[in-house]
């Protein structure tokens, strides 16, 4: 246990802080509960792993985390031109999805979403009505060498729909989801 913030709090701390908004944060945790984890994710966190964790398990997913933080820093400052082969995806019901500013607008106002739901978003968003695997999912949205628990998409898809509504996002029970214009 933390002594002065709990792991929450220091989370939100962290996002709030503009010099900090590409820290990965992961928590490390004896507390495993659904609704522990939720809030770890609700909060901005990366990862959530819980222990006990053998430790080639857990160096996996820290040099998991590391690549990302690689490839992070590999994409284009932002505000850097894309490439001239990107569309943005159209509007759909009342959901702008903008990548280029990092914005979604939901009903005509404007939802923050953390940077992994936004990603989520965005690709769902860019093929209405298609049918999208979890594994697809994996790949574009964390990336094919990230090792990620098994309800990651869960959580996310669940914040998602609390943000921009339950009847949005459909779930096609064991293969994935797919973005109802």
């Amino acid at each position: 246990m933390m002594p002065r913030m709990d792991g929450a709090e220091t989370c939100r701390a962290i996002r709030r802080d503009p010099a900090l908004r590409d820290t990965m944060v992961v928590f490390l945790s004896a507390l495993g509960e659904e609704e522990q984890q939720l809030t770890g994710f609700g909060v901005g966190a990366d990862d959530y792993i819980t222990k006990p964790i053998k430790m080639k398990l857990l160096m996996s997913r820290i040099r998991a985390i590391l690549k990302r933080v690689d490839a992070a820093a590999d994409t284009p400052p932002e505000g850097a031109p894309e490439a001239a082969t990107a569309t943005e995806p159209p509007a759909a019901r009342g959901i702008e999805v903008d990548s280029a500013r990092h914005t979604v607008r939901c009903d005509g106002r404007e939802i923050r979403l953390p940077r992994k739901e936004f990603a989520l978003l965005e690709l769902l968003a860019a093929s209405p009505g298609q049918l999208i695997a979890r594994e697809e999912i994996y790949v574009k949205v964390w990336g094919a060498k990230v090792v990620v628990g098994d309800r990651t998409i869960d959580v996310h898809i669940r914040k998602l729909r609390q943000k921009i509504g339950d009847d949005r996002i459909v779930t096609v029970k064991g293969v994935g989801y797919k973005f109802e214009p």
